[in-house]
Protein backbone atom coordinates (compact mmCIF):
# COMPACT_ATOMS: atom_id res chain seq x y z
CA UNK A 1 0.00 0.00 0.00
CA UNK A 2 2.76 2.58 1.08
CA UNK A 3 6.32 2.47 0.02
CA UNK A 4 9.00 4.86 1.08
CA UNK A 5 11.97 4.39 -1.95
CA UNK A 6 15.56 6.05 -0.43
CA UNK A 7 13.38 8.98 0.43
CA UNK A 8 15.49 11.74 1.69
CA UNK A 9 14.14 15.25 2.96
CA UNK A 10 16.15 18.57 4.06
CA UNK A 11 14.95 21.40 5.12
CA UNK A 12 18.31 23.59 5.49
CA UNK A 13 21.53 21.56 3.14
CA UNK A 14 22.99 19.77 3.57
CA UNK A 15 21.36 18.92 6.91
CA UNK A 16 18.75 16.11 6.48
CA UNK A 17 15.49 15.54 8.52
CA UNK A 18 15.22 11.94 6.85
CA UNK A 19 17.91 10.59 5.38
CA UNK A 20 17.28 7.22 3.12
CA UNK A 21 14.20 6.02 4.46
CA UNK A 22 13.48 2.67 2.96
CA UNK A 23 10.48 0.22 3.99
CA UNK A 24 6.78 -0.91 2.55
CA UNK A 25 4.02 -1.30 4.22
CA UNK A 26 1.23 -3.37 3.58
CA UNK A 27 -2.52 -2.89 3.31
CA UNK A 28 -4.23 -3.85 6.57
CA UNK A 29 -0.68 -3.62 8.82
CA UNK A 30 -1.07 -1.74 11.73
CA UNK A 31 2.43 0.03 12.38
CA UNK A 32 3.99 2.20 15.36
CA UNK A 33 6.54 4.89 14.29
CA UNK A 34 8.86 5.72 17.00
CA UNK A 35 11.92 7.75 17.96
CA UNK A 36 13.04 10.62 20.05
CA UNK A 37 11.69 14.30 20.03
CA UNK A 38 13.18 15.43 16.51
CA UNK A 39 13.61 11.62 15.07
CA UNK A 40 11.78 12.90 11.91
CA UNK A 41 8.46 11.62 12.79
CA UNK A 42 6.10 14.11 12.01
CA UNK A 43 8.27 15.04 8.99
CA UNK A 44 7.59 11.38 7.76
CA UNK A 45 4.16 11.80 8.12
CA UNK A 46 3.57 15.15 6.15
CA UNK A 47 5.44 13.38 3.22
CA UNK A 48 2.61 10.88 3.36
CA UNK A 49 -0.16 13.49 3.36
CA UNK A 50 1.81 15.23 0.96
CA UNK A 51 2.33 18.66 3.56
CA UNK A 52 6.29 18.30 1.94
CA UNK A 53 8.02 16.94 -1.02
CA UNK A 54 10.77 14.55 -0.43
CA UNK A 55 14.54 16.34 -1.74
CA UNK A 56 15.22 12.77 -2.98
CA UNK A 57 13.65 9.66 -3.52
CA UNK A 58 10.29 8.06 -4.52
CA UNK A 59 7.32 7.52 -2.01
CA UNK A 60 4.28 5.33 -3.85
CA UNK A 61 0.56 4.90 -2.32
CA UNK A 62 -1.11 2.20 -3.91
CA UNK A 63 1.79 2.18 -6.73
CA UNK A 64 0.90 5.70 -7.35
CA UNK A 65 4.09 8.34 -6.73
CA UNK A 66 2.61 10.64 -4.52
CA UNK A 67 4.83 13.39 -5.75
CA UNK A 68 3.40 13.41 -9.27
CA UNK A 69 0.02 13.79 -7.89
CA UNK A 70 -1.32 16.79 -9.88
CA UNK A 71 -2.20 19.77 -7.38
CA UNK A 72 -6.33 19.52 -9.14
CA UNK A 73 -6.38 15.62 -7.93
CA UNK A 74 -4.57 15.97 -4.22
CA UNK A 75 -7.86 16.38 -2.42
CA UNK A 76 -8.95 13.19 -4.05
CA UNK A 77 -5.74 11.52 -2.77
CA UNK A 78 -6.35 12.51 0.97
CA UNK A 79 -9.58 11.51 0.76
CA UNK A 80 -7.76 8.25 1.14
CA UNK A 81 -6.71 9.17 4.27
CA UNK A 82 -7.71 9.99 7.95
CA UNK A 83 -5.22 12.05 10.21
CA UNK A 84 -5.60 12.16 14.00
CA UNK A 85 -3.19 15.40 15.40
CA UNK A 86 -1.83 15.61 18.74
CA UNK A 87 -3.48 18.64 19.25
CA UNK A 88 -7.37 17.84 17.82
CA UNK A 89 -7.50 20.35 15.37
CA UNK A 90 -11.01 20.71 16.86
CA UNK A 91 -13.39 23.60 15.25
CA UNK A 92 -14.03 25.38 18.09
CA UNK A 93 -17.36 27.09 17.35
CA UNK A 94 -18.62 24.15 15.52
CA UNK A 95 -20.35 21.21 17.59
CA UNK A 96 -19.38 17.65 17.94
CA UNK A 97 -21.55 16.55 15.11
CA UNK A 98 -20.34 19.59 12.99
CA UNK A 99 -16.89 18.80 13.64
CA UNK A 100 -17.31 15.17 12.35
CA UNK A 101 -19.35 16.39 9.40
CA UNK A 102 -17.42 18.31 8.15
CA UNK A 103 -15.26 15.66 5.69
CA UNK A 104 -18.18 13.67 4.64
CA UNK A 105 -19.62 17.63 3.89
CA UNK A 106 -16.44 18.32 2.04
CA UNK A 107 -17.41 15.08 -0.50
CA UNK A 108 -20.90 16.21 -0.81
CA UNK A 109 -23.13 13.54 0.74
CA UNK A 110 -26.68 14.52 1.30
CA UNK A 111 -27.51 15.55 4.68
CA UNK A 112 -29.18 11.86 5.10
CA UNK A 113 -26.55 10.23 4.80
CA UNK A 114 -23.75 12.65 6.82
CA UNK A 115 -26.56 12.24 9.94
CA UNK A 116 -26.38 8.15 9.90
CA UNK A 117 -22.91 8.08 9.42
CA UNK A 118 -21.89 11.01 12.23
CA UNK A 119 -24.47 9.29 14.62
CA UNK A 120 -22.60 5.45 14.06
CA UNK A 121 -19.13 6.66 14.96
CA UNK A 122 -19.73 8.37 17.68
CA UNK A 123 -21.61 6.00 18.99
CA UNK A 124 -19.27 3.50 18.21
CA UNK A 125 -16.59 5.76 20.22
CA UNK A 126 -19.11 6.63 23.19
CA UNK A 127 -19.34 10.38 22.80
CA UNK A 128 -23.03 10.82 20.94
CA UNK A 129 -24.46 12.04 24.21
CA UNK A 130 -22.07 15.16 23.49
CA UNK A 131 -22.89 15.41 20.18
CA UNK A 132 -24.23 19.05 20.54
CA UNK A 133 -21.11 20.26 22.60
CA UNK A 134 -18.57 22.98 21.81
CA UNK A 135 -15.31 21.35 22.15
CA UNK A 136 -14.40 23.75 25.10
CA UNK A 137 -16.73 21.54 26.71
CA UNK A 138 -14.90 17.93 26.60
CA UNK A 139 -12.55 16.60 28.49
CA UNK A 140 -8.94 15.93 26.32
CA UNK A 141 -10.10 12.19 26.17
CA UNK A 142 -13.62 13.22 24.36
CA UNK A 143 -11.79 15.92 21.99
CA UNK A 144 -9.48 12.94 20.89
CA UNK A 145 -12.36 10.42 20.51
CA UNK A 146 -14.03 13.57 18.54
CA UNK A 147 -10.63 13.73 16.34
CA UNK A 148 -10.43 10.36 15.52
CA UNK A 149 -13.97 10.30 14.44
CA UNK A 150 -13.93 12.77 12.18
CA UNK A 151 -10.91 11.03 10.92
CA UNK A 152 -12.41 7.32 10.60
CA UNK A 153 -16.11 8.87 9.80
CA UNK A 154 -15.00 8.80 5.75
CA UNK A 155 -13.80 4.96 6.23
CA UNK A 156 -10.32 6.02 5.01
CA UNK A 157 -8.00 3.35 3.73
CA UNK A 158 -5.17 4.93 5.32
CA UNK A 159 -5.67 6.20 9.41
CA UNK A 160 -2.37 8.07 10.39
CA UNK A 161 -2.25 9.28 13.91
CA UNK A 162 0.73 11.47 15.05
CA UNK A 163 1.29 12.02 18.89
CA UNK A 164 -2.49 10.94 19.41
CA UNK A 165 -2.23 10.57 23.12
CA UNK A 166 0.48 12.85 24.04
CA UNK A 167 -1.91 14.82 25.86
CA UNK A 168 -3.18 12.32 27.63
CA UNK A 169 -2.81 10.23 31.05
CA UNK A 170 -1.71 6.67 30.61
CA UNK A 171 -5.72 4.99 30.84
CA UNK A 172 -7.24 7.52 28.52
CA UNK A 173 -4.00 6.06 25.96
CA UNK A 174 -4.44 2.75 26.37
CA UNK A 175 -8.33 3.46 25.56
CA UNK A 176 -7.63 5.45 22.19
CA UNK A 177 -5.15 2.66 21.28
CA UNK A 178 -7.81 0.24 21.48
CA UNK A 179 -9.54 2.65 19.49
CA UNK A 180 -6.88 2.46 16.52
CA UNK A 181 -7.01 -1.48 17.39
CA UNK A 182 -10.81 -1.93 16.47
CA UNK A 183 -10.41 0.31 13.55
CA UNK A 184 -7.62 -1.69 12.25
CA UNK A 185 -9.64 -4.95 12.61
CA UNK A 186 -12.22 -3.72 10.19
CA UNK A 187 -9.46 -3.11 7.38
CA UNK A 188 -8.38 0.04 7.80
CA UNK A 189 -4.49 0.48 7.57
CA UNK A 190 -2.92 2.51 10.95
CA UNK A 191 -0.08 4.39 11.17
CA UNK A 192 1.18 5.55 14.57
CA UNK A 193 3.53 7.71 15.14
CA UNK A 194 4.46 8.21 19.19
CA UNK A 195 7.69 7.96 21.94
CA UNK A 196 5.16 6.53 24.21
CA UNK A 197 7.33 3.11 24.70
CA UNK A 198 4.67 1.68 27.35
CA UNK A 199 2.19 1.62 24.23
CA UNK A 200 4.93 -0.08 21.40
CA UNK A 201 5.35 -2.38 24.39
CA UNK A 202 1.82 -3.17 25.74
CA UNK A 203 0.47 -3.55 21.54
CA UNK A 204 3.54 -5.37 20.31
CA UNK A 205 2.83 -4.10 16.90
CA UNK A 206 5.29 -3.56 13.84
CA UNK A 207 7.66 -0.63 15.09
CA UNK A 208 9.71 1.54 12.81
CA UNK A 209 12.39 2.98 14.72
CA UNK A 210 13.76 6.57 13.81
CA UNK A 211 17.14 8.28 15.05
CA UNK A 212 18.28 11.40 13.88
CA UNK A 213 16.16 11.03 10.76
CA UNK A 214 17.96 8.05 10.15
CA UNK A 215 15.77 4.16 9.95
CA UNK A 216 17.58 2.65 12.77
CA UNK A 217 15.26 -0.81 13.04
CA UNK A 218 11.97 -2.18 11.86
CA UNK A 219 10.90 -4.97 13.65
CA UNK A 220 8.63 -6.12 10.65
Amino acid sequence: MLQFSHVFKSYTPPIYALTDINFTIEKGEFVFITGPSGAGKTTLIKLITREEYPTKGQIYFEKILVSKIPPSRIHLYRRKLGVVFQDFKLLPYRTVFENVALPLRARGESNTIIKKKVLQILKALKISHKIWELPERLSGGEQQRVAIARAIVTEPELLIADEPTGNLDPELSFKIMEIFEEVNLRGTTVIVATHDASLIQAFRKRTLYLDQGVLKRDTG
